[in-house]
């Protein structure tokens, strides 16, 4: 199949695109290098440097290629910005996927696996956290993620789309080639590798006051390979049948800041130093799925499950394709 995948040139995005080359998909990466890097695209990609709101690129994209189906991850991800900037939250990740769909529609392509997120659930009230409960987000970008979730409903509705929503708790790991090379970094693993490898002093801990076994927020890792083998299940259901489906993506595990902070140190052999700050805006405490849906729906089976596992592959990738801070360059 043709396979376009929006913010293919980021984390995610780049170990998606290559698994999807290994199972025999020729890959269309859009991305506007934002939070990407042209070096993780890979060679067999095709590759359009160009934002979801220029909608001559757009066109051009759907008209020059024989699209069967679009696996949209192009966003804006940063919960604490998201606070603070809601505005373009909202116009890149809700009105450029508006501006998806209606391209898609005219060039007859109807099936869409969407990046989704455990933030449209804010602070749940039973965990583990299943598809059922009620989405009540706590910041923008979940809400953000939760709008364009019922966008798909209706569009599914009136225009007859496949779509599936793939909620993401804590992605985190590297594959071999591609890993997490943000600039700023927001998320905690790779701040905390980032620590160990002495490019920064010390890794800020927000909040210790959560109502959590020691006071900081509880996170589900989840491995970045198993979120690619995820859309590639996915893309196979939607084979199978139309309609609207929504999974959650977690190993059912949660650990909290100072857990994730005690692994990192004995997987690197190193002494990580805290900086303790006030709660962000918009976190909430403990988030930690229930997939019972996705194992049983479509087969997904994580192959990674303890947190020193994910940290590992991490910490290798990292160690193996270092970042000049100076720079700030990516060195593949």
């Amino acid at each position: 199949m043709n396979i376009l995948v929006t913010g293919g040139a980021g984390y995610i995005g780049s170990v998606l695109t290559e698994e999807l080359a290994r199972q025999g998909h020729n890959v269309i990466v859009f991305d506007n290098l934002t939070r990407g890097h042209r070096a993780a695209v890979i060679p067999e990609a095709v590759f359009i440097h160009a934002d979801l709101g220029d909608g001559e690129a757009l066109e051009e994209t759907f008209q020059h290629h024989a699209i069967d189906a679009v696996m949209h991850l192009a966003a804006k991800t940063s919960v604490a910005d998201s606070m603070t900037e809601p505005g373009r939250f909202f116009q890149n990740n809700v009105a450029c996927g508006v501006d998806l769909l209606e391209c898609m529609l005219k060039h007859g392509v109807k099936k869409i696996i969407f990046s989704s997120s455990a933030a449209i659930y804010g602070q749940p009230e039973e965990i583990p956290v299943a598809e059922t409960a009620p989405a009540l987000p706590i910041n923008t970008y979940g809400e953000s993620k939760l709008i364009f979730e019922r966008i798909l409903k209706w569009y599914t509705q009136a225009k007859g789309l496949s779509c599936i929503s793939l909620r993401y708790f804590n992605v985190a790991g590297a594959s071999r080639r591609f890993g997490s090379d943000h600039y700023p970094e927001t998320s905690l693993i790779p701040r905390v590798i980032r620590v160990a490898l002495g490019q920064v002093e010390y890794l800020p801990v927000f909040g210790t006051d959560y109502d959590t076994e020691d006071g900081t927020c509880v996170r589900d890792y989840i491995h970045v390979l198993d979120i690619a083998q995820a859309h590639i299940l996915a893309l196979q259901h939607l084979e199978e049948r139309a309609g609207i489906k929504v999974y959650n993506l977690g190993n059912g595990v949660g650990y909290s800041v100072m857990e994730v902070v005690e692994i990192a140190g004995k997987v690197t052999g190193t002494t990580i130093p805290v900086k303790v700050n006030a709660r962000r805006n918009g976190d909430p405490a403990c988030l930690v799925a229930s997939s019972a849906l996705a194992r049983l729906e479509l087969g997904w089976i994580p192959r990674y499950h303890g947190l020193e596992s994910i940290v590992k592959s991490a910490w290798k990738w990292q160690k193996e394709h270092s970042v000049d801070m100076t720079t700030r360059r990516h060195r593949v």
